[in-house]
Order: structure tokens, then C-alpha cells, then sequence
């Protein structure tokens, strides 16, 4: 029943970015945009997500099945999706979509601070997970394509990894020895 879903997403995914795709097309032609922003480096068409964003709606959608199989030691999860993973999308979609609006509007510091801003909040949530990273490269698809925001959010969710299962349990043990050796002083 999962498959069921996930192929429908990402059938409703693929319709989206051929929409998007062909409207550019037939009204000034499909964006190409510099790696980084800058001039000097090359330029990746939008058309490449055509390809790449069906193929990562299927990769990451097959991941969270994988997780929610594994978390509940069955052979297939439920066909309802757990509120975590619907808000983690919707949440992650926003972001991008926020982001890629400032940047659209020339503001380019906000942008940079959401970023800082996403790896603070990485020592609380898991923004590393899937349907994190499908939210946010959906959310900025249509302002910078797919391929950029996909190298943007995988290396923010390899930082947000970092952090939260390995900043985040380092921290928590230092603070619990701290409290253990405060209430041992206490005493």
C-alpha cells in the first residue's frame, strides 16, 4: 500500500516539474543557473529537473518507508503517514520556499541567516531526514530548479546529521554529568 503512495507522489511530483518546466518553455524559455551564483562557474539548466526530481521524490519516499518499517518491526508500514513525517515536509517546504522568496526579493542576507538558523534547530529536530530534504528541494524548485537545491539541502542534512546525532548526545551528556556531579556537591 505504501508503494501505492509513494508512486503517486511522485507521479504528482513529475506532472508538477513538466508543468513548470514546459510553462517556462513557452514563456521566455527554461532558467539555467550559475553554481553559486557566480558568473565564473557553470551553469545547470532546469530541465535537469525533469529527471533528477522524480527520481529523488522515489529515492527519498522509499527511505521514510524503510524508517517507518524499521521503527515499527513490520514488514510494511501503515498506509497513513505519522504526523512527524507530514510535518516534517510541510515544515521543510516552507522553509524553502521562504528561503528561495528572499532571495528572489534581492535580500540575500535572511537567506543565510535561515541557514544558520536550520542548523541551530538541528540540535532539537531531525531535519536530516528525508521528507525534510524532499520538502525543502520542492519548496525552491521553482525559483532555482532542482539540482542546486538538492546540493544544498543534502549537505544541510549531512550538517544536520552531524549535529543532531553527534553534537546533540555530546551535549546532552556533558549537561547530565554536570547535573549528576551539581547534585552530588548538593549532597
Amino acid at each position: 500500500m505504501f508503494l501505492k503512495t509513494r508512486l503517486y507522489f511522485s507521479a504528482v511530483v513529475t506532472l508538477g516539474i513538466l508543468s513548470l518546466l514546459l510553462w517556462n518553455h513557452f514563456n521566455g524559455g527554461v532558467p539555467s543557473h550559475h553554481i553559486l551564483a557566480r558568473e565564473d562557474l557553470p551553469e545547470i539548466s532546469n530541465w535537469w529537473g525533469a529527471v533528477l526530481l522524480p527520481l529523488l521524490t522515489l529515492f527519498l519516499s522509499y527511505r521514510v518507508e524503510k524508517r517507518l518499517t524499521k521503527q515499527n518491526n513490520v514488514q510494511s508500514p501503515r498506509t497513513n503517514l505519522p504526523k512527524s513525517v507530514i510535518l516534517g515536509f510541510f515544515i521543510a517546504l516552507l522553509f524553502g520556499i521562504t528561503l528561495s522568496s528572499f532571495f528572489s526579493f534581492g535580500n540575500t542576507e535572511v537567506p543565510g541567516y535561515m541557514l544558520m538558523g536550520a542548523l541551530v534547530t538541528a540540535l532539537f529536530f531531525p531535519i536530516y531526514r528525508a521528507e525534510c530534504l524532499l520538502g525543502f528541494v520542492i519548496g525552491m524548485t521553482y525559483t532555482f530548479g532542482a539540482v542546486l537545491p538538492t546540493g544544498i539541502g543534502s549537505i544541510l542534512a549531512l550538517i544536520g546529521a552531524v549535529i543532531h546525532l553527534g553534537v546533540r548526545p555530546l551535549i546532552l551528556f556533558v549537561v547530565s554529568k554536570a547535573r549528576n556531579l551539581a547534585d552530588y556537591k548538593a549532597k
